[in-house]
C-alpha cells in the first residue's frame, strides 16, 4: 500500500510539471501598439495654386537724353519723388549750343541767297515783258528764287532742331513718380536715347510673378486671387485682379509673366520690391471629394500608397490615390475611406496587419490645413 500511495505522488508530481512546462511554451499575447490616429473627413476637391513676385510699379520708364553728350550734373538719388516737369539730370551744354550758332548760321546765309535770287526773278520777269531775254532765262532765275526760298525753310528747321536739342540737354521728368534706378552717373558719355535712370509711377502697383506653363490654361484677364506679404505675416491677404499674361514665355525660365493689380486703396505700406504671394482657387466640378491627411500617415510597402485604417483594435491596409503633397499633409482620394474613420497619422512603417493597437490621440484633419 505504501509503495502504491509513493506511485501515485510521483504521477501526480510529474504531471503538474508538464503543465508548468505547457503554460511556459504558450506565448503571451502581444500588448497593444500606441497609436495616434487622424480623423478622416472629405471635402470638394479645390485646385490652389501660389506663386512669388515682387510688387512693381504698373508704368516704368526708361528716361534717356534726346541729344548726346557727356552729363554733367546728375540732380536726383534713388528714391526720390519727382514731380512733371522736374530737372533729374544735365548735359553739357557747348556742342550743343555750337551746332545752335552753325544752324543760325547756315539760315542767314540761305536767306541772303534767298533774297538776291528774288531780286534776279524779279528783274528777269521785267526784262521777259520788254522781250530783252528768252522765256527759258527768265524760267531758270524764277526756279533760283524758288530754291533758295525752300533752302531758307529747310535752314529755319534746322535752327529749331539745333534749338530743340539744346533744351534736350535738361532731362526732365515726364510725369511724376519715384527714380528707382540710376543707369548712369555723371561723367559718362551717352548716345541719344540711351537710358540714364528709371521712374516708376507708384499710383497703380502690381505684383509681378512667373507662372508656368501648365497653370496658365487656368488663368484668364479678370481672374481674382489673393495676395499676402512676407513682411506682414498676420496681416489678412489683399484682393488682387490679373490685369495682363504675357502671350510668350520667357527663353530662360520657360515662365509667363503675369502682372496683378493690387487695389487703389491698398495700405501704403505696400512698397514697390515688396515680395508677396498670390495664391488662386478654384473649385473643381465632377471630381470625387479628396482628404487631407498628415504626410506620415502614407506608406508603400511595393503594392502602391497606402494608409492603416484602425478598426477597433486592430488595423487594415487601404488602399489610397494621392491627389496633391504638401509640406505636412496629403490630399488623398480612398474610395475605402468613409468619413469619421480613423487613420494611423504617424510611424505607419512599424505597424503590421492584424497588430493590436491601443489609440492615444486623435487629429481632426480641419487642424492640418
Amino acid at each position: 500500500m505504501r509503495s502504491t500511495a509513493l506511485s501515485l505522488l510521483a504521477l501526480a508530481a510529474l504531471a503538474g510539471c508538464r503543465a508548468e512546462a505547457n503554460r511556459a511554451e504558450t506565448p503571451a499575447p502581444p500588448p497593444a501598439r500606441p497609436v495616434q490616429v487622424a480623423e478622416v473627413a472629405f471635402s470638394d476637391p479645390q485646385e490652389s495654386r501660389a506663386w512669388t513676385g515682387v510688387v512693381r510699379a504698373r508704368r516704368e520708364t526708361d528716361l534717356g537724353f534726346r541729344a548726346a553728350g557727356r552729363i554733367v550734373e546728375r540732380l536726383v538719388d534713388v528714391g526720390a519723388s519727382v514731380t512733371s516737369g522736374q530737372p533729374l539730370a544735365r548735359l553739357d551744354p557747348a556742342d550743343l549750343a555750337l551746332s545752335l550758332r552753325a544752324a543760325e548760321a547756315d539760315l542767314a546765309a540761305a536767306e541772303a541767297q534767298a533774297r538776291q535770287a528774288a531780286a534776279d526773278a524779279q528783274r528777269s520777269r521785267a526784262l521777259l515783258e520788254a522781250r530783252h531775254v528768252s522765256p527759258a532765262f527768265d524760267d531758270q532765275r524764277q526756279a533760283a528764287a524758288r530754291s533758295t526760298a525752300e533752302k531758307v525753310e529747310a535752314a529755319r528747321a534746322q535752327v529749331a532742331l539745333a534749338r530743340n536739342r539744346l533744351d534736350y540737354s535738361v532731362l526732365r521728368a515726364p510725369t511724376a513718380g519715384v527714380v528707382t534706378t540710376l543707369l548712369a552717373e555723371s561723367g559718362q558719355v551717352v548716345a541719344e536715347g540711351t537710358p540714364v535712370m528709371r521712374l516708376a509711377n507708384p499710383a497703380e502697383r502690381d505684383l509681378v510673378v512667373q507662372v508656368p506653363e501648365a497653370a496658365i490654361a487656368g488663368l484668364a484677364p479678370g481672374a481674382v486671387a489673393q495676395a499676402a506679404f512676407w513682411s506682414r505675416p498676420g496681416d489678412a491677404p489683399l484682393p488682387v485682379r490679373l490685369r495682363e499674361l504675357s502671350p510668350q514665355a520667357e527663353t530662360a525660365l520657360r515662365t509667363y509673366a503675369a502682372r496683378f493689380a493690387l487695389p487703389a486703396e491698398a495700405p501704403d505700406w505696400v512698397a514697390l520690391g515688396m515680395t508677396g504671394t498670390v495664391r488662386t482657387a478654384a473649385a473643381s466640378t465632377g471630381a470625387a471629394p479628396v482628404a487631407t491627411l498628415p504626410l506620415s500617415a502614407l506608406h508603400d510597402r511595393g503594392q502602391g500608397p497606402m494608409v492603416w485604417k484602425v478598426e477597433g483594435a486592430r488595423l487594415s491596409a487601404v488602399p489610397v490615390e494621392v491627389v496633391r503633397l504638401g509640406e505636412v499633409t496629403a490630399t488623398l482620394r480612398a474610395p475605402a475611406l468613409a468619413p469619421g474613420d480613423k487613420v494611423v497619422a504617424l510611424g505607419p512603417q512599424l505597424l503590421d496587419p492584424g497588430l493590436p493597437v491601443r489609440v492615444v490621440e486623435t487629429r481632426l484633419a480641419s487642424t492640418l490645413r
